[in-house]
């Protein structure tokens, strides 16, 4: 796929995604690694975005991961950064770093993983994260991707909001 075609794909994906939220009257916070904030500026790249959409934190740093998003210390020292529990405490973690009035986020959504060019802990290149929190629920979805490190967070952008909105249309 182009960056083009990826990119196009991208912005319907948000548009669909903004729109379900909206109907369902969800807010939504989002917590990012690899993605650097890509995935929460295509969210808000849709107009009306901020009716649902509260914000969002890039926690590229793994010592932000703790101290801003609540993930596990011993976590993030014994398994590192890139790792399902950690997208799992970080989707969590969001709602309420990111709470309005003492109101979570409905939905929370992170991503961590790997963009390269190089490995990172002992995990390979394309390996993401992707924790989805909306209720007492938390899923992860594991990704083995390919490509370049622009192709790879790309990908992570355009697969996290179509999984999310799968997600959330079930």
């Amino acid at each position: 796929m182009s960056d083009r075609t990826r990119s196009d794909d991208a912005a319907a994906l948000g548009r669909e995604l903004i729109a379900l939220l909206t109907e369902r009257k969800l807010t939504v916070a989002v917590a990012e690694s690899l993605t650097g904030g890509l995935l929460v500026a295509e969210l808000i790249r849709t107009p009306g975005a901020s009716a649902v959409v509260i914000g969002g934190v890039v926690a590229y740093n793994t010592a932000i991961k703790h101290s801003v998003l609540g993930v596990d210390a011993d976590l993030l020292a014994g398994r590192g950064a890139v790792d399902a529990d950690v997208a799992r405490q970080m989707a969590t973690g969001v709602r309420v770093a990111l709470a309005v009035d003492g109101r979570p986020a409905d939905v929370g959504i992170a991503t961590t993983g790997v963009a390269g060019p190089q490995g990172q802990d002992g995990k390979p290149v394309g390996l993401v994260f992707l924790g989805v929190a909306f209720g007492s629920e938390v899923v992860v979805i594991p990704m083995q991707l390919s490509g370049d490190r622009d192709a790879i967070r790309s990908a992570v952008v355009s697969e996290s909001l179509r999984r999310v909105k799968r997600l959330l249309s079930e």
